[in-house]
């Protein structure tokens, strides 16, 4: 039987040990209470390690890095303050990756910290807001700390949990965390408008994070029978689920739900998933698989960038010097809609940022995608389907995707570099 225990008195220098790893749910499933109490309490554990996902809480600040070893997939959100001041180690891994080596052990968790849903009629909790990689954790970790928030929406997915899968329960009542839509700008509906001309009827959507993605789909309430296979779900997904323009109805997998990884959106999307069968939280090992993403007909990956070069390089991870994105899923799906039937691999970017052009000739930060995995880039200014182009052709339709006032300098730069 779990251990109940009261919020206030929580000692968590009973459960955790110097030297542990630590990892909860990201985004809006950080069980924060306990969080909070994590970071408080850490001169009465001694140094351990936490390993985060995307930080909206930003529970996690750079002066904890006086106890803690911070490490993370990604610089999004909170993460950033701690990338730029140097105490965030950066995992540089595909998310399919990341899942298996927790899911393997070779990224060892000894603390799970979870926030559910209350037990239902059969005394069964529910992950709530994110199974993704916290699945490959629950057998795995000595300990599984719960956080039963009574307003946690109960969702479906892979697995529910029971007292028996739980050491420690800390209940609690409070709204979750939300995350509310990035602001738009024209660009951004431009570029959307593009990606929405090519998507068919019945196509199932994969959506990176971001203002673009979250355009794209309201631009897409006039089709129909369309699906989501996703690693996350936001707003704009139930927005569409309710107008009817998502259905799942013609998936060629899990038909009639749609799937993702976590829900990261406001209460409106926390209400729409309670309870709601037609929305499932899977796996990363399912969600972002290879061979699951081969088998979706007319799969369409719409990612998001920092850069992209003239031969159809990306780099999703440094901009200015600054870790603030991540390798994260986007290969994966990328690479899944390639082998997908009609699928469409998608990297969608405004053509500037500020005075800087993000189409260029040489990356200023890592490669994320290489050129081998590059299909369709698109910006507000037309789209670049690279597939089955040379080197070439490649920079001619890039060119011509490009900001025009920064076309000159680009052709400028050429040279022999890219034969």
């Amino acid at each position: 039987m779990p251990m109940l225990v009261q919020l206030d008195s929580l000692d968590l220098a009973q459960v955790v040990r110097p030297g542990d790893t630590v990892i909860w749910g990201q985004a809006n499933a950080e069980p924060l209470p306990l969080t909070q109490a994590l970071m408080e309490q850490r001169h009465a554990i001694g140094r351990f390690t936490v390993v985060l996902g995307i930080d909206k809480s930003t529970t996690c600040k750079v002066e904890h890095a006086d106890c803690v070893n911070f490490i993370s997939y990604c610089g999004a959100g909170g993460n950033r303050d701690l990338a730029q001041s140097g105490v965030l180690d950066i995992l540089p891994i595909h998310y399919s990756c990341f899942a298996q080596r927790l899911a393997e052990g070779a990224l060892p968790i000894d603390v799970l910290m979870l926030q559910v849903a209350p037990a239902n009629a059969m005394g069964r909790y529910s992950l709530s807001m994110a199974s993704e990689y916290l699945l490959h954790c629950i057998d795995r970790a000595r300990v599984v700390i719960a956080e039963v928030n009574q307003q946690a929406p109960w969702t479906y997915g892979d697995r529910t949990l029971g007292e028996e899968d739980l050491d420690v329960i800390v209940h609690t009542d409070r709204p979750p965390l939300e995350t509310t839509a990035t602001r738009v700008r024209e660009s951004d509906l431009r570029i959307a408008r593009h990606i929405a001309g090519l998507v068919e009827d019945g196509a199932t959507l994969q959506m990176g994070i971001g203002a673009i993605p979250d355009a794209v789909v309201h631009t897409l309430e006039h089709h129909r029978d369309l699906g989501v296979h996703s690693g996350s779900i936001g707003d704009s997904v139930a927005r569409l689920m309710q107008t009817g323009a998502i259905n799942n109805r013609r998936k060629s997998i899990d038909r009639g739900v749609s799937v993702g990884g976590v829900l990261i959106g406001s209460r409106l999307l926390h209400d729409f998933a309670h309870n709601n069968p037609s929305i499932e939280l899977r796996s990363t090992q399912y969600t972002h698989s290879a061979a699951v993403l081969a088998s979706i007909d007319r799969l369409v990956a719409i990612n998001s960038a920092v850069e992209v070069d003239l031969t159809g390089q990306v780099n999703s991870e440094v901009a200015a010097g600054s870790y603030v994105g991540a390798v994260g899923g986007a290969a994966d799906f990328i690479r899944g809609a390639h082998l997908s039937k009609g699928g469409l691999p998608i990297i969608a970017l405004p053509s500037t940022a500020g005075n800087h052009s993000r189409i260029i000739a040489k990356l200023g930060g890592p490669v994320t995608l290489a050129r081998s995995d590059a299909g369709i880039i698109v910006t507000e200014f037309g789209i670049a389907d690279l597939r089955g182009l040379s080197v070439r052709q490649r920079i001619v339709k890039m060119l011509d995707i490009a900001h025009p006032d920064h076309r000159p300098g680009l052709e400028a730069e050429l040279d022999s570099s890219f034969s």
